[in-house]
């Protein structure tokens, strides 16, 4: 005859049990090692995810600092220059002052000045390109007005009609010069 008993679920712990005792020790020692390990990587990732936080904070207060810096350079950044052409300026106004000066003074005044002036020039990198005649024509600092007949060497500097400048190097204005024509 068939057992007509209900059977009832077995309860969580009834279960455990059961499991438990299929288990063998080895089995229960790698579910420990197991659960051991990923409780360690846990901390890991934590503690990986913390420094990344932080390095990111880091970059982003570093690039803040960089921008304020940029801004402040290109705010600033002709300061030093400035301070160096004061005294330009107080000689040109010194020689205003003078009422009854006569051409001797004024051109003894205009030349301290523009000493004054190219030595500020100089401090701040900023070089007179000033060819000589005879010099070989550089079209990189210097530009051709026009080309004349001439007995000096083809391609070479005839006259300067203006100075040039660099300034680190790059061209900040090209001298202005007349080229001898090929023969």
């Amino acid at each position: 005859m068939p057992d007509n008993h209900a059977s009832t679920p077995p309860s969580a712990e009834q279960a455990d049990e059961t499991l438990q005792s299929t288990m063998t020790a080895d089995t229960l020692d790698e579910i420990a090692r197991l659960q051991a390990e990923l409780a360690e990587l846990k901390t890991k990732s934590a503690e990986l995810a913390d420094q990344y936080l932080r390095a990111k904070a880091e970059a982003e207060n570093a690039r803040r600092r960089a921008e304020e810096d940029i801004a402040k350079a290109r705010k600033f950044g002709i300061e030093a220059f400035a301070e160096n052409l004061l005294a330009v300026c107080d000689s040109l106004d010194a020689a205003l002052a003078l009422e009854n000066a006569n051409a001797a003074q004024l051109r003894e005044g205009s030349t301290a000045t523009l000493r004054q002036l190219t030595s500020a020039l100089e401090r701040n990198k900023v070089v007179v390109v000033n060819p000589g005649v005879g010099d070989k024509f550089d079209p990189h600092q210097h530009q051709a007005i026009s080309v004349v007949p001439s007995e000096q060497e083809p391609n070479t500097i005839v006259n300067v009609l203006q100075k040039g400048y660099l300034i680190f190097d790059r061209v900040l204005r090209p001298a202005l010069v007349t080229v001898a024509a090929p023969r």
